[in-house]
């Protein structure tokens, strides 16, 4: 019997799949025109979680689907936990995206129509809604509009039944996990499932899977290395108002004179 591992278990929700699949570029372009309720002639092109710096200190982001057409700019983003940043996660890829399809002397109305999309399996605003349109208006009236192509559209999957559109509705309701016979989702489902075949993209998974699992014990370890380090100085601190020489010091902790001073200064702050 074949084993089942992460890769097979996969769905839709998972943001490297949600990519993979997205790369039919028909299909792309459908959700797009379902959830924007608009018409879109071509995709231009299409990158699969394209990663974008603007300067070396710079945080740089990585776009789960980033689409272009003609004068319009698509990114789509699968969001399945709540940080509680997606507010400003926005602004800033909406502004990275910005500084990455102008050129250096160019107009600003060069500036390409932009759409930052977030497909999240809970609810970001509490709200219980479906979806979440934003874009700039006037506080002190709400009828003008800025008009400078910028847009935030976050769905909620959780309470996909709010939906107003049935395709919407019915994808929505693919995210969160429940079966759906409606054309458009047995198509997405029988491209993930095609997806799951193909044996490059199950290494890379694999691999970019492995790398992660690496980062997050490191960041353990070194969480935990941190944690031994302020209970050490705890009681070199400690040590040093009970009046112990360094040298016993040094001793006793498995310490550095270095350690010590930097104890003891800490020591005078504090006091």
């Amino acid at each position: 019997m074949k084993k089942v591992g992460a890769w097979e278990t996969l769905e839709i929700k998972n943001d490297f799949l949600f990519a993979k699949v997205m790369s039919d570029k028909e299909i792309c372009k459908a959700l797009l025109e379902k959830l924007l309720q608009i018409q879109i002639q071509d995709i231009a092109y299409l990158d699969q979680q394209k990663t974008i710096d603007v300067e070396k200190d710079a945080k740089s982001v990585r776009l789960d689907v980033y689409v272009e057409d003609g004068n319009r700019v698509f990114d789509l983003e699968m969001q399945t936990t709540d940080k509680k940043d997606l507010p400003w996660r926005s602004r800033y890829y909406q502004g990275i995206i910005d500084l990455n399809t102008i050129e250096k002397g160019e107009s600003y109305k060069k500036l390409k129509e932009s759409y930052i999309i977030f497909i999240c399996t809970f609810d970001p605003f509490k709200g219980g809604r479906a979806q979440y349109s934003f874009e700039n208006l006037c506080l002190e009236d709400s009828a003008l509009k800025l008009k400078d192509g910028a847009r935030k559209i976050f769905f909620n999957a959780k309470d996909y039944m709010h939906a107003d559109q049935e395709d919407v509705r019915e994808f929505l309701k693919y995210v969160n996990g429940e079966e759906s016979d409606n054309p458009f989702v047995k198509e997405i489902q029988a491209k993930v499932e095609r997806a799951k075949l193909n044996e490059e993209w199950r290494r890379e998974y694999m691999t970019l899977w492995m790398r992660d699992q690496e980062n997050q014990e490191i960041g353990r370890e070194e969480g935990r290395e941190e944690g031994r380090e302020e209970e050490r100085r705890k009681i070199i601190i400690k040590m040093l108002e009970q009046g112990f020489s360094d040298e016993q010091i040094v001793l006793l902790c498995d310490t550095s004179k270095d350690e010590i001073k930097i104890c003891r200064e800490m020591e005078t702050a504090r006091i």
